[in-house]
């Protein structure tokens, strides 16, 4: 028997995008006839989930199931990525920390409804295929994964558009507006088009490109004031309003798009080798890193602060990389849990036009003395100082008494 004939039933990661509706019927065509089960994680995406039931039953699979999977992946990943300040080349990991999520909630389905793969839109050029594959690894361990992109005759886009002409399936958009883009609560991307030459300026006051937010160009005259209260590193309340960390990134997100905050435009590097050009909103989420890190400055001591940064950048790769669900991420988000032990108080900051600019911070942790460091009258010794050089500075002394021959 063909080993395609074996699979009766695949769970598909399904957004109702290009990829992923033009799955189905291929699917359908190559692997005789199996059920589809269509999977859509709502990791915060809002309208684009609008309309896609009917559109994955018409396209041939059998349901769709639609995981809230928001809170998940804010409390369990989001804010204790936030809280060890990880990022990968600035990229503050949007894409990548929704990934994992997916992936598990796949695997568990995928499991509940006895299917025998899990197919993914995933390109082989891309990171996504392996966040969702070890994710699935993890969870599913031995499930058959179906990649289509690894498979297919079709090498683009266009070829792919082709597809879903000829097969009836119901686009969003045009050739020259298909953008590749993932959204979540957290960020949106864009890839693709005129983006792919690093020389081009993005269109960012074209309306149709920028999504949570304008430009700053196109932001208001005037600043914006914002107060993020924070309890062990967690963000607990936005202007004295409580509310769950989804929901403050909801709020930062609305006030950081309204004043041009959180976008860049960068080459990174690609798990896979190849360089790549994205151009990414984060509104709430810059805000949200740029007001906690402000708080550790006051709250942590300097010995964690510096190595915590520097395991930050090892925290993001793994992050990027798809290790979440692995040992030494475990271990670094332990270590991260630990330094936030004071990290708590409130961070005013003044939003304008794509900048943010401190305006006041109070914590009742903090470890800054205005005593001590005042330039007026102080607390401290400043006698102490010579005995302190003269330690710190006897191998310098001693190598120079060498060198003149004087030991």
């Amino acid at each position: 028997m063909n080993n395609k004939d074996s699979i009766k039933k695949i769970v598909l990661a399904y957004s109702g995008g290009l990829d992923t509706s033009v799955i189905i019927p291929w699917l359908k065509e190559n692997y005789n006839d199996p059920e589809i089960i269509a999977v859509s994680g709502d990791v915060g995406q809002g309208t684009e989930l609008d309309g896609l039931e009917e559109k994955a039953l018409k396209t041939g699979a059998s349901k769709l199931i639609v995981a809230d999977l928001v809170d998940e992946m804010v409390d369990e990943v989001i804010i204790p990525s936030m809280m060890a300040d990880a990022q990968y080349e600035t990229y503050l990991l949007g894409t990548a920390f929704a990934r994992p999520i997916i992936g598990r909630k796949l695997a568990q389905i995928a499991l509940e409804e006895g299917a025998d793969a899990v197919c993914h839109g995933c390109t082989g050029k891309g990171n996504d295929q392996v966040r969702f594959e070890l994710a699935i690894k993890r969870y599913a361990p031995g499930m058959k994964i179906i990649a289509p992109w690894r498979e297919w005759d079709i090498v683009s886009r266009d070829q792919e558009i082709d597809y879903a002409e000829a097969h009836n399936i119901p686009l969003k958009f045009t050739r020259e507006t298909s953008y590749s883009k993932d959204k979540n609560l957290w960020h949106l991307s864009h890839e693709g088009l005129d983006l792919e030459d690093p020389a081009n300026e993005p269109k960012y006051n074209d309306p149709t490109f920028l999504e949570m937010g304008v430009s700053p160009e196109q932001a208001p005259d005037v600043p914006t004031y914002v107060t993020i209260d924070f309890e062990k590193g967690w963000p607990v309340a936005v202007d004295g309003v409580k509310m769950k960390a989804s929901d403050v990134i909801r709020k930062l997100n609305e006030l950081g798009g309204a004043n041009g905050i959180g976008i860049i435009d960068i080459v990174e590097n690609r798990l896979v080798g190849m360089k790549d050009r994205g151009i990414y909103e984060t509104p709430g989420g810059t805000i949200l890193y740029f007001a906690h890190n402000q708080l550790e400055m006051l709250t942590v001591d300097k010995d964690t602060l510096h190595l915590k940064k520097k395991l930050s950048i090892d925290l993001g790769e793994l992050i990027y990389n798809g290790k979440w669900f692995t040992p030494v991420r475990e271990a670094l988000s332990a270590f991260v849990e630990k330094t936030q032990e004071y990290v708590t108080g409130s961070v005013k900051l003044k939003l304008y036009k794509g900048n943010i600019i401190p305006a006041g911070t109070t914590s009742p942790c903090s470890l800054y003395s205005e005593k001590l460091a005042t330039f007026d009258e102080s607390d401290y010794n400043q006698k102490d100082a010579e005995g302190f050089i003269n330690l710190w500075g006897l191998p310098t002394t001693v190598q120079a008494l060498r060198e003149a021959g004087k030991l």
